[in-house]
């Protein structure tokens, strides 16, 4: 089985670490070195700005 394709740009990503105060862990010491917590916080705000995007989009549509 191959790795799976990240569905987040790596751009993105590396901007929720900033926002999230982790940037130079990653930065330093590459994903691995992030606690689960910072990653599952991470996963939590890009949803949070995904649904906020579709709803936007969604009152523009209407």
């Amino acid at each position: 089985m191959g790795r799976r394709r990240g569905i987040m740009s790596e751009s993105f990503k590396y901007e929720l670490a900033k926002d999230l105060g982790f940037y130079d862990t990653v930065k330093e010491e590459g994903w691995g070195a992030i606690r689960s917590r910072d990653a599952g916080n991470m996963v939590k705000r890009a949803v949070e700005l995904a649904q906020s995007q579709l709803a936007k989009q969604n009152s523009r549509n209407k």
